[in-house]
């Protein structure tokens, strides 16, 4: 099925693909949308999320669309990729496979040291707790950790009782298993790497692997938030993104290399 994207601003303009995280869907980056209304903005909907309903997800699946995407929009323009999690390896997966393909990148909280015996764990354990996702305290509860408020929640708890099981259980274990691809380093485009100061210590060294693989990497610790900074913190977030894709200085938080 055709992945389904909404598309907003100037087509004339610099272009910004946003690539959400697993659970959620396009309507994540809607603060982002509204922000950089004068660029041309692309949000797809992953494979088995939100409007694109697939019965299958893989991150090079995912990311060989988005290249096409890009490819078909850009009209050779200024190419912007921002991804949060499991749109953030997306994102990793597409600089490893194009080049030159992508001009400035953001990569937010992006996993990628393997988690051990997660594959064997992940299928029996959504068999189990799949029922849960359609419990709205227990969604409450998630939606609090991705700093979801009361006005996306509707929408993030519709999609979440709609997801299909098999697919939720390929994206937990393709999250689990990311890996860098050795192609990364080749990558040409200026890559910012964040993460929050309260994520888990391998999330932090997930950072400095991904700044480590590619010599135009930088990381940044973004202060008091965990994992999800665009929603919890949109206008910071926001600021950090214009800072630089405009080659301008970044707010003093953490800098890595």
């Amino acid at each position: 099925m055709a992945l389904f994207y909404r598309e907003t601003g100037d087509i004339e303009a610099p272009l910004i693909v946003f690539l959400h995280g697993g659970g959620v869907s396009g309507w994540m980056w809607d603060k982002q949308i509204e922000y950089f209304r004068d660029y041309h903005c692309l949000v797809p909907d992953l494979p088995g999320h939100g409007s694109s309903s697939s019965t299958s997800f893989s991150i090079r699946n995912s990311a060989e669309q988005i290249i096409d995407l890009i490819q078909a929009k850009a009209h050779g323009t200024q190419v912007i990729v921002i991804g949060f999690s499991l749109g953030a390896q997306i994102a990793i997966q597409i600089l490893s496979m194009n080049a030159d393909l992508v001009d400035y990148a953001i990569i937010n909280s992006a996993l990628v040291r393997p988690i051990p015996f997660a594959n064997k764990m992940i299928s029996p354990s959504i068999k189990l707790t799949y029922g849960l996702t359609k419990n709205r305290s227990f969604s409450k509860l998630q939606a609090k950790q991705l700093y979801i408020d009361q006005e996306m929640f509707e929408t993030y708890y519709k999609e979440t009782c709609q997801m299909d099981r098999h697919v939720l259980i390929q994206v937990l274990e393709e999250n689990m298993a990311f890996q860098i691809p050795e192609d990364f380093a080749r990558s040409n485009a200026k890559i910012l790497v964040t993460v929050g100061a309260t994520e888990k210590k391998m999330m932090k060294k997930s950072v400095l692997d991904i700044v480590n693989k590619n010599s135009n990497g930088q990381g940044m610790i973004i202060p008091g938030v965990g994992h999800g900074v665009s929603l919890a913190q949109p206008e910071l977030f926001n600021s950090i993104v214009e800072a630089w894709i405009h080659d301008r200085e970044l707010p003093n938080m953490g800098l890595l290399k």
